[in-house]
C-alpha cells in the first residue's frame, strides 16, 4: 500500500503534465481498469491452481516493469498497457487479483472468529503504508522540484522508479511467503477451524448478531454483488487520484502540503480501523455498514461545496475517518457465507465486479474536470453509496 499512496499523489499529475487531456486521462482510467478485469478474472480463478505464492511473484516482477516504464515513457498506450499490467492503481488503492489472494489466504488460515480482529490489523497495516507513501510522495517531488530544481514530470518519474523499488522489495517477500498460504497445504488447519476443533474458533454470539444466514449462500451472494457494484460504481466517479487532482487544482496547494494531507487522513483511517472490528462483533456486519457508511457518504458529498481549503481538508479528514470502518465488516460478511476451497474464486468475482464498476466514472469524471465541474463527483459518488446502503439495509 505504500507503493499505491505514492502513486496516487502524482498519477494524474503527471498524465496532465506530459500533455494528455484531462477528458482523455479519464479515458486512460477507465481502460486501465477494464483491463484489469480482465486479468482479475483469469488470475481469481485460477489462482489456488497455478498456486498463491507464484501469482504474487508474479505480481511484483509486473510491478517492477510498470514503475520502469512510467519512468521512462510518455506515449498513451505504452502508458496504459503498463498500468494494466503493472497494477498501477487508478483509484489509489489496492486493485486486482492479488488483493483478493491475500484475503482469501488471510481468511482461510483464520478461526472465524477472529477474523474481525485479524482483517482489522491487516486494514490497520495497509493504511499506514498508504499513509507513509502519501507523505513520501509529496515531499520527493517538493525536493527534488524546489530544492534540486528539477522540472516536474522528471520529479513524477522519479516517484515511479520509488514504485519499482518498492516490488523489488516485495518480491524477495513473496519468494519466502510461507507455503501454507496455499489452499492444498491449508486444508488441514481449515477442516479443524471449519470442525471447531481447536476451541478458539468456535463464533462468539455477538459475532453472529445482525449476520447473514450461511445457508442462503447464493441469495445472499447475488444481492453482495449488486451492493458492492453500486458502492464501486460510486467511487470510480471520485477516486483518491482524483481527489488529489482537485485539491491540487482548487486550492493550489505544494506536493508537500497535499502528502501530509493525506498522510493524516490515511492515518485517520488507520485509527478507526480497529474499532470496526468490535463493530461487526457487536453488531453483526451489515448493521456495521450502515453505521457508517451512509454518515460518511454524506460527508463526502459536502466536499463539493467547500471554498476554503481548511474547511475541505476537514471535512477529507472526517470522510476518511469514517470510511475504513466498513470495510472489515464487508470482508467478514462475504468470508462468512463462502466455503474456503470457492473463496478466492467469490472474492475474485466480487472484485472483479467492483473493479467493472469502476470503469463506468473514470470517464465522466474527466469530462467534469474538463469543464470545471469536478466537485460534482463529490455529489454522485455519495449518491450512489447511498442507494448502495438502500439495498445493503434490505438484507
Amino acid at each position: 500500500m505504500f507503493s499505491f499512496g505514492v502513486t496516487n499523489q502524482v498519477m494524474v499529475l503527471f498524465l496532465e503534465e506530459i500533455g494528455i487531456e484531462a477528458a482523455d486521462i479519464g479515458t486512460f482510467m477507465t481502460l486501465t481498469l477494464v483491463g484489469d478485469v480482465s486479468i482479475s478474472y483469469f488470475l481469481s480463478w485460477n489462482a489456488d491452481k497455478i498456486g498463491r505464492r507464484a501469482v504474487l511473484v508474479a505480481a511484483t516482477v509486473m510491478m517492477f516493469g510498470a514503475g520502469m516504464v512510467f519512468a521512462t515513457q510518455s506515449g498513451f498506450w505504452v502508458l496504459l498497457v503498463a498500468a494494466i499490467v503493472g497494477v498501477i492503481s487508478p483509484s489509489g488503492d489496492e486493485t486486482g487479483p492479488f488483493k483478493t489472494i491475500e484475503e482469501a489466504s488471510i481468511a482461510h488460515l483464520t478461526p472465524h472468529n477472529h477474523r474481525p480482529e485479524v482483517f482489522a490489523f491487516h486494514g490497520m497495516f495497509s493504511t499506514v503504508g498508504n499513509a507513509v507513501g502519501s507523505l513520501a510522495g509529496g515531499l520527493i517531488v517538493d525536493f527534488l522540484n524546489l530544492t534540486l530544481e528539477w522540472d516536474l514530470i522528471s520529479c513524477y518519474r522519479a516517484v515511479f522508479v520509488a514504485y519499482a523499488l518498492v516490488a523489488v522489495a516485495k518480491f524477495f517477500l513473496m519468494v519466502n511467503l510461507s507455503e501454507r498460504c496455499e489452499v492444498r497445504n491449508g486444508s488441514e488447519q481449515s477442516r479443524l477451524i471449519e470442525n471447531g476443533s481447536d476451541e478458539s474458533s468456535e463464533p462468539s454470539e455477538s459475532h453472529d448478531a445482525g449476520s447473514v444466514d450461511a445457508g442462503s449462500t447464493a441469495s445472499v451472494a447475488s444481492r453482495l454483488l449488486l451492493v458492492f457494484f453500486l458502492d464501486s460504481l460510486g467511487y470510480g466517479f471520485m477516486p483518491a487520484s482524483w481527489i488529489v487532482y482537485y485539491y491540487k487544482s482548487m486550492f493550489g496547494i505544494t506536493a508537500t502540503l497535499l502528502g501530509a494531507l493525506f498522510f493524516f487522513t490515511s492515518l485517520s483511517n488507520t485509527v478507526t480501523t480497529i474499532p470496526s472490528a468490535f463493530l461487526a462483533k457487536r453488531f453483526g456486519p451489515v448493521r456495521a455498514i450502515l453505521m457508517t457508511q451512509a454518515p460518511s457518504s454524506v460527508i463526502f458529498m459536502l466536499i463539493a461545496g467547500c471554498t476554503n481549503f481548511t474547511v475541505a481538508a476537514g471535512l477529507l479528514f472526517i470522510y476518511y475517518s469514517t470510511t475504513a470502518m466498513d470495510v472489515v465488516p464487508r470482508q467478514i460478511l462475504i468470508t462468512s457465507v463462502v466455503k474456503k476451497e470457492a473463496l478466492t474464486r467469490v472474492m475474485g468475482t466480487v472484485n472483479t465486479v467492483k473493479t467493472f464498476a469502476r470503469c463506468v466514472g473514470p470517464t465522466f469524471t474527466g469530462w467534469f474536470a474538463a469543464n470545471r465541474m469536478l466537485n460534482w463527483c463529490f455529489v454522485i459518488s455519495g449518491v450512489f453509496t447511498l442507494m448502495c446502503d438502500g439495498v445493503l439495509g434490505r438484507f
